[in-house]
């Protein structure tokens, strides 16, 4: 019986199957495999054995293993012991010089190597995606907004852009924390590597190697769990790039507002009472389930804070953050990819906003010709601030209130104060930005 939703409503096939129970033990199994291969390697166990654990380990399964443990009430010992049974006389070789972490934080690191990669993929993308809305925007002039107020204008191809030039700082992110989270360890019971004698260097070496993992410099009973909170913090913040573009969204979809809707199929229902209602339900998703990647930030940070050479308070905490995080993190990235691409832009609408306040929002632009005309900037700054004020109050074109205004005509003609409070003439570089953006960003696509 599925309890949590990741188990039926969220999440990806190939991010759940990284993180299932059998997953994890094939994990356990890859790493003890690896384990006597690097002993053999060195003459530490024989090579016979070696060759026997890796012909037999495979037929171990996750619910002999559950069995054992049901009876010793330690699930390390308990696949060991189910390893053991199918490789006859090698099985006094299965785990030797191991302690339980050498292998179970080496299997997390295989699946977070994977999990790595799956991200990569991903975030490549939607990259992808919002480069492609970004060219397609690029001149596609709407109104700014500060404060949720309207301002000067900008662009929809710079708004996707700054979108995608953060999902390119987190592409750099990954490849710089990879090195340092897909680890794994042999270093024995409390770090010192006794139980391997003087060659635990070599063996953990080969070890890694093996399985294509990076192996620690230093450890103690477990890997130093600084590492794998540089891992949630990196899921909080593309989740948290992923709630900013939700919210932005979703805000953008308001009615009164309406210059883009998210795709919304034929048959699709908004509302169980409300038959008209066409609802952002996927951003709204996203920044739902964002809040509940970051929040797995605290507890992994405390996962580093434990007593001596190691307790067991991390342990248990570790069941849930993995997967739920990641699983999360995969599906909202997933989410917001199509969202992207299905979005509808309303042109209709963004030129009514970029218009609704009669040319007040274009007030700096007369302000900075002004200057440049010889007034002082902060007189013009107040003359367009009380204009501005004048003609919100009486419902009125800034044009006609700046027209009577014997300061601005002294300086400009009415034909050029017109001009000025035309939108597409106070761009400055945005095309240009999203041009360079672009260019930059295009080699990291992915495709599908």
């Amino acid at each position: 019986m599925a309890i949590h939703p990741i188990e039926y409503r969220y999440g990806t096939p190939e991010m759940r199957r990284v993180w299932t129970e059998e997953s994890r033990f094939a994990c356990i199994v890859r790493a003890e495999i690896a384990l006597a291969g690097a002993e053999a390697s060195i003459g530490l166990i024989p090579k016979d054995a070696a060759l026997d654990i890796a012909r037999g380990a495979g037929s171990a399964t996750l619910s002999r293993a559950k069995e054992i443990e049901e009876e010793i009430h330690h699930d390390m010992m308990a696949v060991v012991k189910a390893i053991a049974e199918t490789t006859g006389e090698a099985g006094r070789w299965v785990h030797y010089g191991a302690t339980s972490n050498d292998i179970l934080d080496t299997a997390t690191g295989l699946q977070l190597k994977e999990t790595l990669t799956i991200l990569d993929r991903k975030l490549r993308l939607l990259l992808s995606a919002l480069l492609t809305r970004s060219e397609e925007t690029k001149r596609l002039v709407c109104a700014g907004r500060t404060h949720g107020q309207i301002g000067v204008p900008t662009t929809y191809g710079l708004r996707f852009a700054i979108w995608a030039s953060e999902v390119g700082r987190h592409l750099e992110r990954l490849s710089q924390l990879s090195p340092r989270v897909a680890v794994g360890q042999l270093t024995g019971a409390v770090g010192t590597q006794a139980s391997l004698g003087e060659k635990g260097i070599q063996i953990q070496a080969a070890m890694m190697k093996d399985l294509g993992l990076i192996p620690v410099d230093v450890s103690n009973q477990v890997i130093s769990r600084d590492r794998y909170a540089e891992f949630f913090l990196f899921l909080a913040n593309v989740a948290t790039t992923l709630d900013k573009m939700g919210i932005e969204l979703r805000s953008l979809q308001r009615t009164e507002i309406g210059e883009v809707e998210e795709a919304f199929g034929a048959r699709q229902v908004g509302s169980s009472t409300m038959p008209h209602k066409r609802n952002p339900i996927r951003s709204e998703q996203v920044c739902g389930l964002a809040r509940i990647v970051r929040s797995s930030v605290e507890p992994a940070l405390q996962n580093n804070t434990l007593w001596d050479e190691r307790d067991l308070t991390n342990s248990s905490c570790e069941r849930i953050l993995f997967p739920e995080a990641a699983i999360l993190a995969d599906h909202i990235l997933t989410l917001m990819t199509k969202v992207i691409r299905g979005l509808t832009i309303r042109e209709d609408a963004i030129r009514r906003n970029l218009f609704l306040l009669q040319g007040v929002n274009m007030a700096e632009a007369v302000m900075i010709e002004l200057t440049q005309r010889g007034m002082n900037r902060q007189e013009a700054h107040e003359l367009m601030r009380r204009a501005s004020m004048e003609a919100l109050s009486e419902e009125r074109p800034l044009a006609d209130i700046l027209s009577r205004e014997e300061k601005v005509t002294r300086y400009l003609s009415i034909a050029e104060v017109r001009d000025l409070l035309e939108p597409e003439r106070y761009l400055g570089t945005a095309v240009e930005q999203v041009d360079r953006v672009i260019q930059k960003l295009s080699p990291l696509c992915g495709s599908e």
